[in-house]
């Protein structure tokens, strides 16, 4: 059993203490924010996420798991201190990194005996070193300490299994002794564990984000195309998803990625790029295409109802995607405001993420449930998939919409079934307006 403390308690922070002490460790997490810490101890869970609290309780039982706001308690006795705090993006794209100098400051002060300091935070390219010199000017007596790059991949819904089940476990420091005693903490995952220096291992962070963005990216700019030229883009990316050099992951058209870490990372990513005189290209326009979704939607709703002054328009799902409740840079908040600008009406619905919403959008009316939302708009616009929108009672929610529109902004429904259902139904690169022509649903009737 190795005693770990955990600095910051919000996404990759709680996750990772509690799967760390699931795995036998003593952890502490620690968090400046009291109301958060009282909150953890009386079981009551700052963020969304499946099974986590279930996950805490269990580790809290039985010992393993505990919560302080003190560093000195949190550093008693402990040889590995993670730092998992935000970095959020800065006014020109860079990331903001004075939660973790604050945090290094006063690792530095607290600490008592030799240290693994790691960076679990996702931090610019050279922050390993920059902490090094921040513990290192910050100490009050001279004491041992090392600095690990352990860049997070947790996709927000499935957080536990991507930390139980890694695909590798990236590693980077100069002090190989400091690299292979973290990598020993993550020996029972059963997973590949690559070690390499600092900066390369901040390096393969930010590039993994940038590429699955990219991907979203380019299908999203293949959807466009499909629509002019009359192709179905969610066949497409089945055909493209079978070559094992593509695969089929985030090949999915929609309205783009959100949330905290894409956004940020291309952003931080082309933003290093820049200051060291280089054309992030191809970054850039990952970052355009991406937007440009959220305003495409908003035209594409107004040329269904011919105008949304006046009209009723309710948004089903609000989180940036399902199985949270984060909201942040979900393309709800977007198109909710410039629907609410351009004289519309916005109603919202979401599973989990009401809550977490309702400061960000005040004029949106949050509803209960999807039926209650629906009853006299004139449209709806499929924003998050949750699995509960893929099998709602369609019949009902047509009798219950002054208008049976449908803009289906995650491709969930198929087309030809809202259209015998008597919707006037758009998905997203599903060629004309989402329909077939007369011929080719005989084709498909023939070969069938």
């Amino acid at each position: 059993m190795k005693q770990i403390c955990v600095v910051g308690v919000g996404y990759v922070g709680l996750v990772s203490a509690a799967c760390f002490a699931d795995l036998g460790n003593r952890v502490i997490a620690l968090d400046i924010v009291e109301e958060k810490i009282e909150g953890l101890k009386r079981g009551e869970m700052p963020i969304y996420e499946p099974g986590l609290k279930e996950l805490v309780e269990r580790n809290v039982n039985a010992g393993r798991l505990t919560f302080t706001t003190s560093y000195a308690e949190g550093l008693d006795g402990t040889e590995f201190a993670f730092i998992a705090v935000g970095t959020p993006s800065g006014v020109d794209g860079e990331a903001d990194l004075r939660y973790v100098a604050a945090a290094s400051e006063t690792i530095a002060r607290e600490m008592r005996a030799p240290l693994i300091i790691v960076n679990k935070s996702t931090v610019p390219v050279g922050t390993g070193d920059w902490v090094a010199d921040i513990v290192l000017h910050h100490q009050t007596e001279s004491i041992p300490f090392s600095v690990v790059s352990c860049p997070e991949f947790l996709r927000e819904g499935a957080a536990i299994s991507d930390f139980m089940n890694p695909h590798r476990t990236v590693l980077g420091s100069m002090d190989l002794e400091a690299a292979e005693k973290v990598a020993h903490l993550h020996l029972p995952l059963r997973a590949p564990i690559v070690i390499t220096d600092l900066r390369t291992a901040e390096m393969i962070k930010y590039a993994s984000n940038a590429f699955l963005a990219t991907k979203i990216s380019f299908i999203n700019e293949i959807a466009n195309v499909c629509e002019a030229l009359g192709a179905d883009v969610k066949e497409v990316a089945v055909g493209m998803g079978y070559d094992q050099r593509i695969g089929a992951l985030f090949l999915d058209a929609g309205l783009g990625y959100g949330g905290s870490c894409f956004p940020k990372d291309v952003k931080a990513l082309a933003y290093m790029a820049a200051e060291k005189g280089r054309h992030p290209q191809l970054l850039n326009a990952v970052m355009e295409i991406n937007n440009d979704r959220r305003s495409m939607a908003v035209n594409r709703i107004k040329e269904m109802l011919g105008e949304t002054h006046g009209k009723t328009i309710g948004l089903l799902g609000l989180s940036f995607k399902p199985n949270t409740d984060d909201m942040r840079d979900a393309p709800s908040i977007d198109i909710a405001q410039a629907l609410l600008a351009s004289g519309a009406y916005v109603r919202g619905y979401d599973p989990v993420a009401m809550d977490a919403a309702r400061p960000l959008l005040p004029d949106v009316e949050m509803y209960p449930d999807v039926y209650s939302m629906a009853e006299g708009c004139d449209a709806l616009m499929v924003i998050t998939e949750w699995n509960e929108f893929k099998n709602l009672d369609l019949e009902r929610i047509r009798n219950l919409l002054n208008q049976a529109t449908i803009l289906d902004g995650r491709n969930i429904y198929d087309p030809e079934k809202m259209a015998a259902l008597g919707f006037q139904y758009r998905g997203l690169g599903r060629g004309y307006d989402g329909s077939k022509t007369e011929n080719e649903i005989k084709v498909q009737a023939a070969v069938e």
